[in-house]
């Protein structure tokens, strides 16, 4: 069962949902645009495997507090968030479990390394360095993130994302799912009354202005704890390139690449990422 409570950490206010209980934390981040409500899938299935599992909105997101100015939403406050996120829920064993902007959280944090971790998930973004490889090389990588440079313009991101409802918001899980029937109209619904939030995009967007022009700057130390990637071949986003090239960046690393699966990964595929997250656990030694 998924109950929902507010914690105080690093200064804020989170809004969680979580399943299981104990001092093995499981943290779940969300990313753009997405909220706590990403993970309902995943929290009772880890919780089942022994993890006391909790999906906190991001700062900025959803019910959890709102800081204003680009500065909010560096990643220095961003790493500093997830190590008092796991302080104030007394984590003795740590699981990062991250899709998109948190998953760069997570990448970042896991090299950083502020706390321990035993284990590490991400689930549809590459490793910074992979990223900025590819970006390089690529033009087709380069057309599909075009929309991290439109991000940079004040207002009008906001604008276009906000009209209607954001309804904008809904068509971009609706319109790259493979599998419509992952986003049901309650909640699509969800995904845009967070977003039409006062002040809730500019938050939102400003994961991107704050971050874009210092996220490949990030020193790149190799990442020693246990590290799954699960990918949805079908991301419109980010090319399937961004799954190679991780030897050198982590030392013990299991791709799993779901085919007909959308960025919307543990959305759209909750069985098949439940499994493989399952058998990695097991393989790992992190399973109760």
């Amino acid at each position: 069962m998924i109950t929902t409570r507010h914690i105080a950490a690093n200064g804020l206010d989170f809004a969680i949902d979580e399943a299981g209980d104990g001092d093995a934390v499981a943290l779940c981040l969300h990313g753009f645009p997405e909220s706590r409500k990403s993970w309902r899938h995943q929290l009772p299935f880890l919780a089942e495997k022994g993890w006391h599992a909790v999906a906190p909105d991001l700062r900025g997101y959803g019910d959890s507090s709102r800081p204003t100015g680009l500065a909010a939403y560096r990643f220095d406050p961003l790493v500093a968030d997830v190590t008092a996120l796991f302080d104030a829920l007394g984590a003795k064993r740590r699981l990062l479990v991250a899709h998109d902007w948190g998953a760069l959280i997570a990448w970042v944090f896991a090299q950083r390394a502020p706390l321990a971790l035993d284990g590490l998930v991400i689930m549809n973004v590459p490793h910074p360095k992979v990223f900025a490889d590819v970006l390089a090389r690529s033009w087709a990588q380069k057309r599909k993130s075009w929309y991290a440079l439109f991000f940079q313009l004040p207002w009008l991101p906001e604008a276009l994302l906000g009209a209607n409802g954001a309804a904008a918001i809904g068509k971009a899980f609706t319109d790259w799912a493979i599998d419509k029937s992952a986003f049901p109209p309650d909640i699509v619904a969800h995904y845009r009354d967070n977003a039409a939030r006062p002040g809730a995009l500019t938050a939102m967007i400003n994961y991107y202005r704050a971050n874009t022009r210092t996220l490949f700057a990030e020193p790149v130390v190799p990442i020693t704890v246990p590290t799954l990637m699960i990918w949805g071949e079908e991301d419109q986003a980010l090319d399937i390139s961004l799954t190679d090239g991780y030897g050198p960046l982590v030392r013990d690393f299991t791709l799993v690449r779901l085919p007909r699966v959308s960025h919307w990964v543990q959305q759209e595929a909750p069985d098949k990422v439940n499994a493989a997250l399952g058998d990695w656990l097991a393989a790992k030694g992190l399973a109760g």
